[in-house]
């Protein structure tokens, strides 16, 4: 069973885990972009998502990357969708796993989750895959 954590170290090993799986560039934009509107809701999921269940250690963060793209995928969520598939670099996920993630929606989400799903993954890898060019 996890240890609770108090609201303070969840939150500091929320922002360390968003950042190793994010990394600092997006973390520093989504941060530099809150306002008052938002910026609680900023400390929210980096405390509980990053923290409370990413910062967790039952699961490998690969398998957390599996998981959150399936999911996003099934729900499209397809912004996000795109966020997570980049940030598939630090997760130790190939793009062999995320086909065969994406296969798996089809099948259990429906082909059109999956066909928007398989879109958003291409144009990120042909983004991605510039960049490397660079």
């Amino acid at each position: 069973m996890a240890e609770e954590k108090p609201d303070k170290e969840l939150f500091e090993l929320g922002m360390q885990v968003r950042r190793e799986v994010l990394g600092d560039d997006y973390v520093d934009a989504a941060l530099a972009k809150a306002t008052d509107l938002d910026d609680d809701f900023q400390r929210l999921i980096t405390a509980t998502a990053w923290g409370s269940v990413w910062g967790r250690d039952t699961l490998s963060r690969r398998d957390r990357s599996l998981i959150t793209i399936t999911q996003l995928a099934s729900l499209g969520h397809h912004e996000e969708l795109a966020l997570h598939l980049r940030a598939t670099i630090n997760t130790g996920l190939s793009r062999e796993d995320i086909k065969e993630a994406l296969m798996q929606v089809g099948v259990y989400s429906g082909v059109p989750a999956a066909n928007s799903a398989f879109r958003v993954a291409k144009q990120v890898f042909a983004e991605l895959d510039e960049q490397a060019k660079s």
